[in-house]
């Protein structure tokens, strides 16, 4: 049967957004964010109703169905309004800005969001999910619309005065900075608080839900080795077990799902986000490096090989998330009945079923009932021993691989591939997997071959072979991050100079008067220009600035990078003073700018067995300040104090300064393990 054509199409039909996509065919008219828009509502005399999601997004889908595809609902949201919808993996800078006005407005923000402008873009009023109809005190996105029209032309000056007021706090506020002198004392304040929220039963953090925020995972070993408090470490380690074993870690095809709904990380909400898995790629695979636990290894490696096989484009990069919904219905595609294993498994059902937590009656029960819901979820119920079920796990996953799949978002953002390239980077490099490696490389490649304008500038999305939107200070930090960890994994100059030369773009582009950076180049398109220092899912591209360029200094020995690291710092020490745990990643920089750290130079021939044997003493250690350089003639360009370093004896030989004095070369590996131990 011929596929019925569309009743409606509007003009998101030629946008390259999945979640635009999705969109194109509501009887809403909806348009892009753009000028064209809102000089469109200045020209009928409408405010704006300002719809922001993204296409993986349960709530996004709920109110699409409900009510964007409703004609009633369409037909009085285009009588009133100008509808814009974005997608805000596409525009950070967008979703920053009107989240922090919902935030400003209501206390509260998350997706779906919706808001009301006017015509000058000033937003009057926020809200999350709205129901199509009014329902339980929740104003109705109808009766909204209504009441809102009906006051735009009857009682204006009081929306715009509103939005006036709003306007103007917004502009002021949204600048995170209060600049002053860091205290290093603030990152043991930073641990007290985050180790007061510590679940000491389950392992994570606070109660339901629970999220992973890998960076405070990161901030935690940092400061277990550090600092010398091996009590964090017991923290990070209990987390990282309690995690891989729940449900909120896909046991057959690997990775994370987003969340867990609950305190012990059974039932997830299904979504898999691209940026979650580069974040706990390194956390697990430092994990082992600090622990030894070789299931971290194994978890590493199992996010790793998701990525490859699920989320790679055939190009090299990877594509943003796959939706927690299919058939209309979150997580039916990774539940499972207990007669739906036994028929797959037979004999070895039982065993399997007592391993991965499978009851007859269902594990987990519906939220608005409380009933059994017949189905499973699979977890560890203990200390499984992987390697006896991995037969049935891959005729499980061979299964349900012919089940109809969630929707995959296909598009590549510069920012959440350059976390992948520096996970996959780090995990290549300490789990002896040149893979892993390799594919950062591929990807790597693909970013600055395809997401680079012909000025060098970095774009922030590909999808289906178009590049649009100009690179944020996310894209540039995390592929500064990638690139940087692409070079200590495979020691190919091309990388460090391709951080050198994105870093300087970041610093003409987006930095502040004082230190900081903003999200965005300067523009006239947003009513605010955001300037982000507090982590939210991933951590603040400040933060992640500071790291690169306290990494970069001491990778190339420019102390003007230290300089600009400092002063990032110093403008949000007063931000980072009123709420140090909302700003753990960037006092993990700071942690590493205050500890000792050493700048390791390998010169020789680096096929030798003694290159192997030093790398392999220097990468199977938990030293997150140190860093490492293979010399030759590109480097000593980038980094001049390698001028001059010599073999001893035609053997591979290793420099190694400390503190701002260098020892004498060695080339030996054992005389090399007492100048690091």
């Amino acid at each position: 049967m011929a596929k019925a054509e569309p009743k409606y199409t509007n003009a998101l039909i030629h946008e390259s957004s999945p979640y635009l996509q999705q969109h194109a065919h509501n009887p809403v008219n909806w348009l892009p964010w753009g000028e064209d828009a809102f000089a469109l509502a200045r020209m009928q005399n409408k405010p704006v109703f300002l719809s922001i999601g993204y296409s993986t997004c349960h709530w996004c889908h709920v109110m699409e169905h409900e009510s964007f595809e409703d004609p009633a609902v369409a037909e009085v949201l285009n009588r009133y309004f100008i509808a814009i919808k974005v997608d805000r993996e596409e525009r950070p800078d967008i979703d920053a800005v009107y989240m922090h006005a919902a935030q400003m407005i209501n206390g509260s923000g998350g997706w779906p969001l919706n808001l009301l402008l006017t015509p000058d873009k000033k937003p009057f009023y926020a809200a999350t999910y709205l129901p199509k109809d009014n329902r339980f005190g929740r104003i109705g996105l109808i009766d909204l619309a209504n009441r809102i029209g009906e006051m735009w032309q009857h009682d204006r000056k009081r929306i715009e005065s509103s939005a006036e007021s709003i306007g103007s706090a917004l502009t002021r506020s949204i600048d995170m900075a209060a600049p002053g002198d860091m205290d290093a004392a603030l990152i043991d304040k930073a641990y007290q608080d985050t180790a007061k929220s510590f679940d000491i039963s389950h392992g994570g953090f606070g109660g339901a839900p629970k999220f992973p925020t890998a960076q405070r995972l990161l901030f935690l070993l940092r400061y277990a080795v550090l600092k010398d408090k091996p009590e964090a470490l017991t923290m990070v380690e209990k987390t990282l077990v309690a995690m891989q074993r729940g449900g909120i870690h896909d046991q057959l095809g690997g990775g994370f799902h987003r969340y867990s709904t609950d305190a012990n990380w059974l039932l997830p909400h299904f979504e898999k986000m691209l940026y979650d898995q580069a974040m706990l790629m390194m956390a697990y695979s430092e994990g082992w490096l600090a622990t030894g636990n070789q299931s971290f290894a194994a978890t590493a490696r199992d996010i790793a090989e998701y990525l490859l096989r699920d989320m790679h484009d055939s190009g090299g990069a990877f594509y943003s998330a796959e939706d927690a919904d299919s058939e209309g219905e979150e997580g039916k595609f990774y539940v499972w009945s207990a007669d739906e294993i036994r028929a797959v498994l037979g004999k070895r059902a039982d065993d399997f079923m007592r391993a991965y937590g499978v009851e007859k009656a269902g594990n987990f029960s519906d939220e608005a009932t409380h009933q059994k819901t017949g189905v499973n979820i699979l977890y560890r119920s203990g200390a499984v021993d992987l390697a006896a079920f991995a037969g049935d796990r891959k005729k499980l996953l061979t299964v349900r691989d012919h089940r109809i799949h969630p929707f995959r978002d296909d598009k590549v953002l510069t920012d959440w591939n350059g976390m992948t390239i520096a996970a996959l980077a780090f995990a290549g490099k300490v789990l002896d997997e040149p893979r892993y490696v390799q594919a950062a490389a591929n990807a790597a490649d693909f970013v600055l071959t395809h997401l680079r304008d012909n000025k060098g500038e970095l774009l922030h999305r590909w999808r289906a072979g178009k590049s649009a939107i100009a690179g944020q200070l996310e894209d540039y930090t995390s592929m500064v991050w990638g690139l940087t960890e692409l070079y200590e994994a495979s020691f190919e100059p091309r990388w460090l100079a391709e951080a050198l030369k994105l870093n300087n773009i970041m610093l003409s582009r987006f930095k502040g008067k004082d230190g900081g950076f903003y999200q965005t180049s300067q523009s006239d398109e947003l009513i605010a220009r955001p300037m982000e220092i507090f982590d939210s899912a991933l951590p603040s591209g400040n933060a992640v600035a500071m790291h690169n360029l306290l990494r970069l200094s001491r990778l190339t020995g420019d102390a003007d990078l230290a300089s600009e690291a400092a002063a990032v710092a110093d403008h949000f020490a007063g931000t980072a003073e009123r709420a140090p745990s909302g700003v753990l990643h960037l006092l993990s920089a700071v942690l590493m700018a205050e500890s000792r750290g050493r700048e390791i130079v390998l010169v020789g021939k680096r096929e030798s067995s003694g290159a192997r044997d030093m790398l392999h003493l220097i990468r199977q250690h938990y030293r997150p300040n140190d860093v490492v350089l293979w010399h030759d003639a590109a480097i000593e360009q980038l980094a001049s104090f390698t001028r001059g370093q010599k073999t001893i004896d035609n053997k591979v030989t290793a420099y190694v300064c400390e503190n701002f004095q260098c020892n004498l070369p060695v080339s030996s590996a054992s005389a090399l393990e007492g100048l690091l131990n």
